[in-house]
């Protein structure tokens, strides 16, 4: 059976002077966070959606890393990864993500720097948000009256 997660997005106003929110309703973890344009593009306290993308890629990867390590005998005591997402905006057709750099730091007891490179690339290749980077998107709408 599938899992689904979700949140929520609210928008009002035109792109650059309008005003958001973002909610994660299932988990409760915020309600109502703002973003705006200027969080996104500028310096506003806020979020956005790639910083959103971000923390979801770097816990994702921690979690397939320990996994990766766990079923090569390994555990680490410590993992802890910086996902930077990359955005153009200045693309056509508009502002676009052109990659994810992942950051890893980790102690894991007993093992040597290749061994640990081959388990961390399993892990980026079987990472649910890295494989779900070239997944197609499809599009449920409905226009209010």
């Amino acid at each position: 059976m599938a899992l689904k997660r979700y949140a929520d997005a609210v928008w009002q106003g035109d792109l650059q002077a309008g005003k958001g929110t973002i909610s994660t309703p299932q988990s409760g973890l915020f309600a109502d966070q703002n973003y705006s344009f200027k969080t996104r593009f500028g310096d506003e306290t806020g979020t956005n959606p790639e910083e959103l993308l971000a923390a979801a890629h770097a816990g994702c990867f921690s979690m397939a890393l320990s996994a990766v390590l766990g079923k090569e005998g390994f555990t680490a005591e410590r993992i802890q990864t910086r996902a930077e997402v990359m955005m153009e905006p200045g693309m056509d057709p508009g502002p676009t993500v052109t990659g994810v750099t992942l950051v890893l730091s980790a102690k894991v007891p007993g093992i040597d720097a290749a061994k640990f490179q081959q388990i961390a690339d399993a892990a980026k290749a079987g990472c649910v948000i890295s494989r779900a980077l070239s997944v197609p998107v499809s599009l449920s709408a409905t226009l209010e009256g």
